[in-house]
Order: structure tokens, then sequence, then C-alpha cells
């Protein structure tokens, strides 16, 4: 779990993200792939955004991915870096980078998968430098 942070409010589970957010309690980040044009997708949805099909399936990724972009700021309550990461299965994901200066910090540099508990069972897939 990344250190230093608390998030008080669960996220909201709807029936197409259920299975997700039960993902993330057993540490896992889940992404959906279309098994028709096999593009890999984030955030889960009942169709592939690519070409629509309803034949998607879950698949666990890898948890590796480099920053696309970020921000950093110091009035948010949770998260001092707010960013992108693009995952090496593909989506890009909103996201946060933890544990870290901000020296550390710059686009295209390596991160790795973490969690950040919530009040609920439900973790939040942050990430470290790698």
């Amino acid at each position: 779990m990344a250190d230093e942070i608390s998030i008080s409010k669960a996220p909201l589970v709807y029936p197409e993200t259920e299975a997700f957010w039960a993902g993330t309690e057993e540490g896992k980040l889940l992404l959906k792939v279309c098994r028709d044009c096999d593009e890999v997708h984030f955030y889960p949805r009942p169709l592939c955004p690519h070409c629509f099909s309803e034949k998607t399936e879950w698949i666990e990724s890898a948890g590796r991915g480099l920053i696309y972009t970020f921000t950093q700021t110091d009035r948010a309550p949770v998260f001092r870096f707010p960013a992108m990461v693009a995952l090496d299965e593909g989506p890009i994901l909103m996201t946060a980078i933890v544990d870290c200066e901000p020296t550390e910090i710059e686009i295209g540099k390596r991160v790795t998968l973490a969690f950040a508990p919530t009040e609920g069972k439900q973790q939040l897939a942050v990430f470290r430098i790698a």
C-alpha cells in the first residue's frame, strides 16, 4: 500500500465496474480486452470502445507503465502528484504518483502499481517510481 495516503470515501460501485473493484480488493488491477479486435481498454464498460463488440473479458494488468503526464499540487487533500500513466498493456489511466520527491518524477519515467486504501474494501490504483 502507498504510504501516507488516507482516502475517506469509498468509490461508487456499478454493475459494469463490480469485477474491477473486486480485483482491487485482492490487489489486482483489472482491464478489459476485446476478443474481436484484441484492443485492451480502460475504464470498464460493457462494449469495446474501439469496435463496439460485446465480446470483452477481464485480464490482469502487469502493473507497469510510464508517466504520460503529471502535475504537482500542494493543495490536494490526498494526492500531491496527480498523473496519467500509460500502462504497458496500452490504456492510459488517471492516477497519482506516490512515495516520491518532486525531483524523481518526469514524463516517460517507469512506474509500478501500488494501491491506496479507501474506507471500504476497494483500493485505488496508484503508482510508484520503478
